[in-house]
């Protein structure tokens, strides 16, 4: 195999890994991305000669380590912290991306900057797909990263994991981290990938690792059996091509029903605890999904209730986005209309609502502006899959209309 993809390869399913591990000793998330930038480029020196090594990611972290090491040395204000980095870091747990996690969102960080600094430091997430995902413009999303890395930096032991008693001042930032990086493997805001199946995999075992760590909390057992539900049916999300398949076309057949089984099971019983919070909602939701025998079949009346209390939970009009869907299918599509058209000033800018708008606005018989809403949300997605899924509606439609 060639150096370059090994490089690329090791530093697309493994960066946050290795990133976690020297931030986690160094205390400076910056100083250790600059290490293993630098080690990158070492690599791709130094491994066509020399060969690839047996462990190209513990190869990377030791070589961005004595990097760091010496650029400490070098300056005046790093003497003291030599003493401090006697042990060198590792790749053998997943402790270290937890702690990652648990430094970003430390509580002296606004909460928005905490989910930001984290998508950088954990995704790999790029300004502009942070700002994608916040809805903000790209040199506000720039200007908070900044300050989130400075302020990091002035902590004195900014990466660790707290004890478990003194996690809760962090929770909610981390339940929130932890499901938007799922997100972002499981959809990318990317025009790279359709999904990161690597990094969704990972955070849903970050997630039963902190259910592990804290397991009298029900919203952290919310947000497990959540990516766990997620998981259980992600084999039907895209055919060989790689093209997406919607939820009403998926073949139920290659979802994982044990798993289903015994992530429900889960939730039951966190349920009966009488603690609700929005990851509890959300599992309730997707558990009514993967438990339905058929699409036409699913409970709607149910989850437009669920997503509606989700709503009251957390303030967020996406829930009142997915409730409209459960209105079409559980009352009609022009009362479901109504309801997205209400959204119009919060969410003009987000590809889903013009998604949304243009399947309802074609089950009601008003092509034109059907394809007027799809050719919005075309503009707006970045996801290949997504646009290709896109792309193809509209052929259909404009088809459909003897145009084109």
């Amino acid at each position: 195999m060639h150096v370059p993809t090994v490089v690329e390869s090791v530093w697309r399913t493994q960066a946050s890994s290795m990133r976690g591990a020297l931030a986690r000793r160094l205390g400076d998330l910056d100083r250790a991305e600059e290490a293993l930038q630098e080690a990158l480029a070492e690599a791709l020196r130094r491994w066509p000669d020399e060969g690839i090594p047996d462990q190209p990611a513990g190869w990377l972290v030791t070589t961005a380590w004595h990097k760091a090491l010496d650029v400490l040395r070098r300056e005046k204000t790093g003497q003291s912290k030599l003493t401090q980095l006697a042990q060198e870091p590792d790749l053998k747990t997943g402790d270290d991306l937890l702690a990652l996690i648990f430094g970003c969102c430390h509580p002296s960080l606004p909460e928005p900057a905490r989910i930001a600094l984290t998508l950088r430091a954990v995704c790999g997430l790029t300004t502009e797909e942070i700002a994608a995902a916040f809805l903000v413009p790209v040199p506000t999303m720039a200007q908070r990263l900044v300050r989130a890395n400075k302020q990091i930096r002035a902590l004195s032991t900014p990466f660790g994991i707290p004890d478990p008693e003194h996690m809760a001042d962090r929770l909610g930032s981390v339940l929130t981290v932890l499901y938007l990086v799922y997100n972002e493997g499981y959809l990318a805001n990317s025009e790279a990938n359709a999904q990161r199946r690597d990094l969704a995999v990972q955070t849903r075992a970050l997630a039963r690792q902190l259910e592990f760590l804290m397991p009298k909390e029900p919203e952290v057992t919310g947000l497990a059996v959540l990516l766990d539900l997620c998981e259980a049916r992600a084999g039907a999300r895209f055919d060989d091509s790689g093209r997406m398949v919607l939820l009403s076309d998926q073949d139920r057949a290659l979802w994982d029903h044990r798993a289903i089984r015994a992530a429900v099971d889960r939730l039951d019983r966190v349920l009966m605890r009488r603690r609700p919070g929005p990851y509890q909602t959300h599992a309730a939701i997707a558990a009514l999904h993967a438990t339905a025998p058929s699409y036409a079949d699913t409970d709607w009346a149910q989850i437009r209730v669920l997503y509606r209390a989700l709503h009251e939970q957390t303030g967020s009009p996406l829930a009142l986005l997915s409730a409209s869907v459960a209105t079409w299918h559980a009352r009609s599509a022009e009362v479901a209309l109504a309801e997205v058209d209400r959204l119009t000033g919060e969410l003009d800018g987000y590809r889903l609502f013009h998604a949304t708008r243009a399947e309802l606005l074609r089950e009601l018989g008003r092509m034109a502006d059907s394809r007027e809403a799809l050719q919005r949300a075309l503009d707006l997605a970045a996801n290949p899959a997504e646009r290709e899924l896109l792309r193809d509606r509209l052929s259909d439609s404009l088809r459909e209309a003897g145009i084109g």
